[in-house]
């Protein structure tokens, strides 16, 4: 099983300070590390919002990592996917147990690249934006900042659905920032990531009402993985977040608890 590759030790990517946040079980049961991925522009505040002591109260040690550049973590204007990799690779091997890692939006395509390098236990693409012409945006003017060097465009009304009260939105939305020039053009290539490493169980899950993710897209990268996607109807692309958010991450750990 190859992990570590010559690139690794002939360019090594500079440390970073980073934002972890996380929720513990009050009693351990032995259940794998869950570690949540942020898209772009997200931090692990989406996360720490509903979802991290919900899975620990369902009995997993559940993590949140702020790539650099976002959140809390250390400012990183040049930083590229290959950083963020390394980053989300760099947590998960400090958890005390091999990790499981779910990741959301363009953050579910550094954790396919993490994948490459992390025998991760098991993975979930949340909502996943791979990039590239193969994986088309169900709304191409969100992109087009991008391509002259400004950020992605991600108003309140593309990430939710209409069940999320609009102060919410905004407020979340308010809260966004962007990740790097260079990361948002390497996204926009969409550079295939490798295959896992240790072939983990990989679960795709998004909404065919994501009004940035198409269903198309969505099937595409879960027959990607040899699967098909788990589909919450009626909810918007930022799944943790919106009013039905238990349904979710509650299918995603009884899956944990079946295949990990």
């Amino acid at each position: 099983m190859k992990v570590l590759r010559a690139r690794e030790w002939a360019f090594p990517i500079a440390p970073v300070r980073r934002e972890v946040r996380r929720a513990t079980p009050e009693v351990d049961e032995g259940k794998p590390p869950v570690l949540f991925v942020p898209g772009f522009g997200h931090g692990a505040w989406v996360f720490a919002e509903h979802w991290l002591e919900h899975t620990a109260d369902r009995g997993f040690p559940a993590y949140a990592v702020s790539l650099r550049g976002h959140g809390d973590s250390a400012k990183a204007p040049k930083a590229t996917l290959r950083a963020y990799a390394h980053d989300v690779a760099q947590v998960a091997a400090s958890l005390p147990r091999r990790a499981v890692i779910v990741g959301h939006g363009a953050g579910a395509l550094v954790a396919a690249h993490a994948l490459a390098r992390y025998p991760a236990r098991a993975a979930v693409l949340l909502s996943p934006v791979f990039g590239g012409a193969g994986t088309a945006l169900r709304n191409p003017m969100l992109s087009l900042p991008a391509l002259f060097g400004g950020g992605l465009r991600l108003p309140a009304g593309q990430l939710f659905s209409r069940e999320l009260p609009t102060s919410a939105s905004r407020g979340y939305a308010a809260r966004l920032g962007r990740a790097s020039t260079r990361a948002q053009w390497q996204l926009l290539r969409g550079r295939a990531p490798q295959p896992p490493v240790g072939d983990p169980p990989v679960l795709v899950v998004g909404s065919p009402d994501d009004r940035i993710v198409s269903d198309t897209a969505l099937r595409r990268v879960a027959r990607g993985y040899g699967g098909a996607p788990l589909l919450f109807p009626g909810m918007g692309h930022d799944l943790m977040l919106d009013t039905r958010w238990r349904e979710p991450i509650d299918a995603i750990l009884d899956w944990l608890e079946k295949s990990a």
